[in-house]
Parts: C-alpha cells; sequence; structure tokens
C-alpha cells in the first residue's frame, strides 16, 4: 500500500500504512490472540486479521478485541457446519440466494428479494442469512473478498419491513464479516421505504452509506450503473438484464448440495495458509475470549476516527474502498 493518504468520506482521510507497517500489526495481533485450537485457528490468516484492522481503522486493540469476539462467536454458532438441509425451508421462495453471475471485478453477488420472506423465525432468517454468507466465501475468487448485494424490492410493502431482524442482521454482518460487503445496490424500492432508510441511515458510518446504491429502473441512468458493474447477458431480467431463467429451487438445491461438499476442503487450505504465520512461541497460555486485548507488549492506542462497517450498528469502524481486490480468499 502507498504511503500516502487516501481519501475517506468520513474524515478527508483514510490511515495509511506501509505493507511493513500493515504486516506488523498482523503479527502483533496475532501475538495478543496466542494460540488457538486448530478449528479456530484457521480464520486467522492474515487476510482475515487484516479485514479486521482494516474495520478499526488498524487499531490493534480495537481490533484484537473485535477478532475475539468474532472467534467466540463462531465457536459456539460454527457456522461452517450449516449445510443446506438444515437451512433449505427458508430458501424455498429465492428469498435470498448466490446468483450464476459475478459482478465485473469478479464479486459474488447474493441477490435479495424481502418481499418473499416466508419465515417468521427471526433465529431461522439469521441462520439462513449466515449460510449464504459463507456459500458467497467459498465461492469468491483468489483475489476477491467482497461480495455484492442485490436487493430487488418488487412486490415489497410496509409488512416485510421489520427493525428486530434488521438489526439482528447487522449485528451479524458488522461485527463477524467485516469488509465483506463490496457494494448493495437496493434496486426499485418504493416511496414508502425512504422513511425507514431515514431511521436507519443514522446507524451507517458514512462509507458505509456509500456503498448503498438506489437503482430504479425508470431512471436513465439506471442502465448504465448496471452495465457498469455486470455483463448485460448474464444478469437477471429483473434487475434490467437478458436472462429470463429466474430462480428454480431444485436446481439451487443441487448446487448448494455440491458447493457443501467443498467445504470441509475449503477451510483445510485456509488453516494450512494460518500455519505460515503461527503465533509468537512468547504467548504460551490459550488465549481467553472473553477478555480485551492485552496491553502488554506493543498495542497502537492511537485514538484516530474510526468510521464503517457493514451494518446498522452504532458501533465504530472503518471500511476499504468499495471496489478493492485486495487481499485473498481465506477465511472470515
Amino acid at each position: 500500500m502507498s504511503a500516502g493518504l487516501k481519501k475517506s468520506s468520513s474524515n478527508g482521510c483514510e490511515k495509511s500504512l506501509t505493507s511493513e507497517e500493515q504486516q506488523a500489526k498482523i503479527n502483533e495481533i496475532r501475538r495478543l490472540i496466542g494460540p488457538l485450537p486448530e478449528k479456530l485457528a484457521i480464520y486467522c490468516s492474515d487476510a482475515a486479521i487484516s479485514r479486521y484492522l482494516r474495520a478499526r481503522n488498524w487499531n490493534v486493540k480495537k481490533a484484537t478485541k473485535m477478532l475475539k469476539e468474532s472467534l467466540k462467536w463462531r465457536a459456539e454458532y460454527k457456522p461452517e457446519e450449516i449445510r443446506w438441509e438444515e437451512v433449505a425451508h427458508e430458501a424455498e421462495t429465492g428469498k435470498i440466494y448466490r446468483s450464476e453471475f459475478i459482478d465485473k471485478h469478479g464479486r459474488t453477488v447474493l441477490v435479495m428479494r424481502p418481499s418473499c420472506q416466508n419465515s417468521k423465525s427471526t433465529k431461522g432468517q439469521i441462520r439462513y442469512l449466515v449460510y449464504c454468507m459463507e456459500n458467497a466465501i467459498l465461492n469468491l475468487p483468489p483475489d476477491q473478498e467482497q461480495m455484492v448485494w442485490l436487493i430487488d424490492f418488487n412486490g415489497f410493502n410496509l409488512s416485510h419491513l421489520s427493525v428486530k431482524v434488521t438489526r439482528e442482521t447487522a449485528h451479524v454482518l458488522q461485527d463477524h464479516y467485516p469488509e465483506r460487503l463490496g457494494l448493495a445496490i437496493l434496486y426499485n424500492p418504493p416511496k414508502f421505504f425512504e422513511p425507514f432508510w431515514t431511521v436507519v441511515k443514522p446507524f451507517l458510518e458514512p462509507k458505509t452509506q456509500n456503498k448503498v446504491k438506489f437503482v430504479y429502473s425508470d431512471d436513465l441512468n439506471t442502465k448504465k450503473v448496471m452495465e457498469g458493474l455486470f455483463d448485460m447477458e448474464k444478469l437477471e431480467s429483473a434487475f434490467g438484464g437478458n436472462d429470463d431463467s429466474g430462480f428454480n429451487i431444485n436446481k439451487y438445491a443441487e448446487r448448494m448440495k455440491e458447493d457443501d461438499k467443498r467445504i470441509p476442503a475449503f477451510w483445510t487450505r485456509g488453516n494450512l495458509q494460518s500455519a505460515a504465520t503461527p503465533p509468537q512461541p512468547t504467548q504460551t497460555c490459550p488465549v481467553d475470549l472473553n477478555s480485551d486485548a492485552s496491553d502488554n507488549g506493543k498495542v497502537d492506542s492511537s485514538q484516530s476516527h474510526v468510521s464503517d462497517s457493514e451494518g446498522l450498528s452504532p458501533k465504530k469502524s472503518v471500511s476499504v474502498t468499495e471496489n478493492s481486490d485486495n487481499g485473498s480468499r481465506e477465511v472470515h
């Protein structure tokens, strides 16, 4: 990374570090985290730690605390163990699914249709969302770590609004999938959605707000926006593209079952990658995932302005460039 300053939508500049400085902070977090059980160590590759650092403006202490909380969540929630059979009933209407097309940056695309909600269970809805997030990450190319959300508001009405589900969704995405959202396109949101957006917007940091794009089919600029991001031959007709195939639950179920078979090998590769830079031997005790980052040793305690994360949460964090292709597809 260049040592110069990068513009930020929140404070005019974004903390910029040399690659050596970044690596030093990554190594410091790994030392503070300490030895982990093999299953959790999988999620502590350089790429993963870097995402947590970016989400906390490269503040080592804050990023360590955030990562510890994610490791505790993963140990308890076990998102990598969710399989299609467990969540298939949530997927029947096509309310969320991974599209067969990607954007021009190689990012996985999740299509969301809130009007197709078929469950009253917040727990079930979040479980399926986590499964979709894990599947989207599974299908990212090696040089990409972010995804795109295409949210279709066709048929959407007031009964589909749920502050509870929105908050829980935000909590999971904000705290456990930092720097995974590259862009969210809200396609044809109705007028009555605007007051809801006004309520939600203050919970988003400025850079997160800039990741949300409103697109309308009757806007002359809409086609240009979509053409700039997608191959129109592969984009669904619901979003102005030329693909009329639509969502088929039976075909989708087969895709997901095949993807499920790849999950163990995917995380085994991640384990091998993370093992390349093991924790320093000076830390001999297993980490307490309930504690804050240790103040011993060199910890960045700067009080830089923190700005952005993927979620509707008042917690502060910072996001990277929307179309960043840096990092690799390794772990959460």
